[in-house]
């Protein structure tokens, strides 16, 4: 909070560069605070400012991950990562998410968390192209920090005392929240639903097309 309220947007951007790399800073206790702060008579920042520094934030970290990722690679990461957070079976996890999911999972991995602050580690050791890799992370943190931030002007109009208390704040917008993120699990549910039941059709097409082409 005092980070927030004593650094305004240089606050935000540096508490979702963080949360964006390996450190353990949840955004669902930065941008919300910061949005109810917004929403205050006389703030020094507005709605779509906050968006704006959280957007750009989360793409800082995930890009200085990235960098780091790509050029100390997967050997150093596995051997070394449990020292900063990232034990090898979260590296494999997001590793195995990236690889099923490719661009379209670094999208969806600013939606998720744990993902959310790993996805850029097996970006960068895959070597995918930056110029794609920060349009996705851009576009998934936006519509993050659109949310969040939506939540936390929603809550501040309804409890403005929160302010008062970082404990309460903390608990009430981790209750109120809790649509949301059953909500981004289920959207996530359904994509993988339809990648995998894609998938299985795979087969049956080429078989489909193999056949086609022996009685040609």
């Amino acid at each position: 909070m005092s980070w927030v309220q004593d650094w305004g947007y240089a606050g935000v951007i540096v508490l979702m560069a963080m949360e964006s790399s390996i450190f353990p800073v949840p955004s669902e206790v930065v941008i919300p605070p910061a949005a109810i702060l917004s929403a205050q008579e006389g703030a020094s920042m507005s709605f779509w400012g906050v968006v704006a520094a959280g957007t750009f934030g989360s793409w800082l970290g995930s890009a200085i991950t990235y960098a780091v990722a790509r050029i100390v690679g997967r050997p150093v990461i596995m051997r070394w990562g449990k020292f900063f957070f990232m034990p090898p079976h979260k590296v494999e996890k997001a590793e195995i998410f990236l690889q099923r999911y490719e661009v379209s999972g670094v999208f969806f991995a600013r939606l998720l968390p744990v993902i959310r602050h790993l996805i850029s580690i097996p970006a960068g050791i895959v070597r995918m192209g930056f110029g794609i890799f920060s349009l996705v992370t851009v576009l998934g943190s936006f519509a993050w920090c659109t949310v969040l931030a939506w939540y936390g002007h929603r809550i501040g109009e309804r409890h403005p005392e929160l302010l008062k208390s970082p404990e309460e704040l903390i608990r009430t917008v981790k209750s109120e929240s809790l649509p949301l993120i059953l909500a981004v699990l289920v959207l996530a549910v359904c994509y993988i639903l339809m990648l995998r039941l894609t998938d299985r059709n795979k087969p049956e097409k080429a078989a489909a097309d193999t056949s086609a082409e022996k009685e040609q």
